[in-house]
């Protein structure tokens, strides 16, 4: 399979699951906001956890800086979200970073939902960052679930052993992860763009 093109013949051949990912990684998050919407104090309570939180710290820390802000958004979009929430559940048990995120995502609805008319405003350039980011994390996910499906069903990659399936199913993984790392670089150098630019001029209109 020819390498740059090897993502885009598993999502044809696949398409339906990825279609189905998507709509996971998208419909979670969209929970999470019409949660938040409907319960207003739950979206306060969570972004003062998350002011409090270390993660907090650490952005009121690297913010003075665009390009640490940006680096830091991108490890934090591969390492404790990508890989530890969706990829290494997954490597143990089959979907489970597929459960496991879609909890992540209704916490980022909750954080992000237009509640007040400042979250409203932000809503708006930030829109752009949350369709790049929940792709590349869709991309993730629809790995694992690949992986997952190979796991189970060896026939399904034309393996005749569970470990050579698993292997399988980590090269197509592995396969889906690269443009996945290229839509969060996308996705940090446009956010430091939208935070530092384009944000300040929203919310004073």
């Amino acid at each position: 399979m020819n390498r740059p093109r090897a993502p885009f013949q598993i999502i044809r051949t696949e398409l339906r699951a990825y279609l189905a990912i998507n709509a996971l990684v998208y419909g979670a998050f969209l929970l999470g906001m019409g949660l938040a919407i409907v319960f207003p104090d739950l979206h306060a309570a969570r972004t003062a956890s998350f002011a409090t939180s270390d993660q907090g710290a650490l952005a009121q820390t690297v913010a003075a800086n665009p390009w640490i802000f940006g680096t830091a958004i991108f490890l934090i979009n591969v390492f404790p979200t990508a890989l530890l929430l969706i990829v290494l559940p997954s490597l143990l048990i089959p979907f489970a970073g597929l459960a496991v995120f879609a909890v992540k995502a209704i916490d980022l609805g909750v954080m992000l939902a237009p509640v007040t008319r400042e979250s409203a405003l932000m809503l708006i350039p930030h829109s752009l960052t949350i369709l790049i980011e929940f792709q590349a994390y869709a991309l993730v996910a629809f790995g694992a679930y690949l992986l997952g499906k190979s796991w189970l069903r060896p026939t399904s990659v034309g393996a005749t052993t569970r470990r050579q399936a698993y292997l399988r199913g980590l090269s197509r993984l592995g396969q889906l992860a690269l443009p996945a790392l290229a839509l969060f670089v996308i996705g940090a150098v446009y956010e430091v763009i939208e935070i530092y630019l384009l944000v300040p001029r929203v919310l004073n209109i």
